[in-house]
């Protein structure tokens, strides 16, 4: 009430900066946490239900209350919490806000961007001339040093002119590619420069990514990046989402269109792919859709579990050759296994 947060610390024990975030009491009530490699319970599915539906609720509730507050269209929302995609699906759906705004890191990693913002406007009083819809702002390596790699790991490549239509045809044929293009991404999602890319409309892709490349559980869904011009035809979403935030609704009529990125129940984190943001990635979407009908591809971060994104051509050849992708896309080279 009142846009209030209180927690009853006596159920956590995360205040006391140790590995373990639940208290005693915690679990005497809902049981011990399951085991990093132990079986799935009832109560585990229970609890984390449980905890997702008590943080949307909370989101939701805040969110109508700044509403009714200011009476603005567009709410902006950072801090860790902002990147569950589920909850930020459900403001933009169930509150009167037109649009909601999270940047693409906005946890933790980036904070730096926020405190310098913070000095430049707040402190120095400087206009606002910069709005942030491009997430590609790491580093990039050229041709010459993606070849050098290629060469000293002694990695068969062949010369490609045209990648965004190379890509769009392994894909077609059922290909699961390593896409490395251009500026690495900010933030936790994989936007198309580091990414794993296959065809979603095979219903065995998810359980194969997942047992051949991520090596994680079976569960874990995956998302799509469709071609901004063509969202509607496909997700109802009445808004962009370049920076896969926002969890929506898969068109009823679509869902066995795109099996291998529609969630248990119904839902997609989707990514809008603009030509001005991103003009390659765009493209070879662009390219699969006129091959396969549909501009959208299965999108998941270019790595496995347990590791962080590959940042470098050789991050990019590690994971190409301990995993199960079949096809390595890097600057203009094409790295194939077969």
């Amino acid at each position: 009430e009142g846009g209030r947060i209180h927690l009853d610390l006596s159920w956590f024990s995360f205040q006391s900066w140790g590995s373990r975030r639940c208290g005693d009491k915690y679990v005497a009530h809902f049981g011990a946490p399951r085991s990093k490699h132990g079986a799935f319970e009832d109560r585990h599915h229970d609890v984390a239900a449980a905890a997702q539906r008590v943080l949307e609720e909370c989101g939701l509730e805040i969110a109508r209350q700044l509403h009714a507050r200011t009476g603005e269209k567009h709410l902006v929302i950072a801090g860790g919490v902002s990147l569950n995609s589920v909850m930020n699906g459900r403001i933009l759906r169930e509150t009167p806000f037109e649009d909601v705004y999270i940047m693409a890191a906005a946890g933790d990693n980036g904070t730096s961007i926020g405190a310098a913002y913070y000095l430049y406007h707040g402190v120095l009083g400087r206009r606002r001339e910069f709005v942030h819809l491009d997430p590609y702002l790491g580093t990039q390596y050229d041709d010459a040093a993606i070849r050098k790699v290629l060469d000293e790991a002694k990695a068969p490549y062949r010369h490609h002119p045209d990648v965004a239509g190379a890509t769009a045809e392994l894909l077609h044929k059922q290909r699961i590619v390593g896409w490395f293009q251009g500026r690495m991404e900010i933030g936790p999602r994989a936007l198309g420069s580091r990414s794993i890319l296959a065809d979603p409309t095979n219903p065995a892709m998810k359980d194969k990514i997942n047992a051949e490349v991520k090596h994680r559980e079976p569960y874990r869904p995956f998302a799509p990046s469709a071609i901004a011009e063509a969202r509607n035809d496909y997700f109802d979403i009445g808004v962009e989402d370049p920076f896969m935030l926002k969890v929506c609704n898969v068109l009823p009529e679509k869902r066995k269109l795109l099996p291998a990125i529609t969630h248990v129940d119904g839902t997609a984190r989707l990514q809008t792919v603009s030509r001005s943001t991103n003009p390659l990635y765009h493209e070879m979407i662009a390219r699969f859709g006129r091959l396969s009908g549909v501009p959208v591809v299965l999108n998941t971060s270019f790595n496995i579990m347990g590791e962080p994104i590959v940042e470098s051509p050789v991050n990019a050849l590690r994971c190409f050759y301990s995993t199960g992708l079949d096809d390595l896309v890097i600057g203009n080279y094409v790295v194939s296994k077969s």
